[in-house]
């Protein structure tokens, strides 16, 4: 005898009823059970007692609940997690207020008479140094930085007496002995503000551009 499947689509949905107590019940897979065997039962009572259903057709059925069942939980499991990203994102977001970010790019941060700037060795060098260059392609000045680690580092200039515009930026020139290291320059733009925009953090900087997280190689 073929015995029409339960219709599980009813389990999900309360007919007549869009309450939030409905949409809580709807999505808690103990309740989607609860009305499963209250089918079932129903089932057995109105079948044909001359021919019953068979043991498959009754695993197929309870397998399929145990199917909706778990892909409930595992939602339920999923939205939590996501509100729990949300949180951090934007606990994140906010710690970043007040901090300077490294961008690509030799350009130097005034504040006052003092510039700031970064860049990151690719390897130790025994020998480092700054030069300041100007528009026409002068050295104005040269920072003497020593011995560096690789990895990041941050250094400030006194621009003292200099107009901002006549300076065009820095160079770094690394040595470890006589062999030259490779430098990567940077731009030091604090954060002024953040939001946040479908999950994602987005950044005002100080030059009053705006960055998400992920364009901005390291915070300082």
């Amino acid at each position: 005898m073929f015995i029409q499947p339960l219709d599980l689509t009813t389990l999900g949905t309360t007919p007549g009823s869009t309450t939030g107590t409905s949409a809580k019940n709807n999505m808690d897979p103990a309740a989607s059970q609860d009305r499963f065997l209250k089918l079932l039962v129903a089932q057995l009572n109105n079948q044909d007692p001359l021919n019953p259903m068979d043991n498959a057709q009754m695993t197929t059925q309870m397998a399929q609940i145990n199917t909706v069942s778990g892909i409930q939980e595992l939602n339920a499991t999923l939205k939590g997690m996501a509100t729990q990203f949300s949180s951090l994102t934007q606990l994140q977001g906010t710690s970043l207020i007040g901090r300077e970010a490294l961008l690509p790019g030799s350009t130097l941060t005034y504040k006052g008479d003092n510039a700031k700037a970064a860049f990151s060795l690719d390897a130790p060098a025994t020998d480092v140094r700054v030069d300041i260059m100007g528009t026409n392609g002068e050295v104005i000045d040269t920072l003497q930085m020593g011995a560096m680690n690789a990895g990041l580092h941050g250094f400030d200039w006194n621009a003292a007496g200099i107009d901002p515009a006549t300076v065009k930026g820095f160079q770094v020139r690394a040595f470890n002995g006589t062999q030259s290291v490779s430098a990567l320059a940077l731009q030091r733009l604090s954060v002024d503000s953040v939001s946040f925009s479908s999950g994602s953090i987005q950044m005002l900087l100080q030059d009053g551009s705006s960055r998400t997280y992920d364009q901005v190689l390291a915070f300082m």
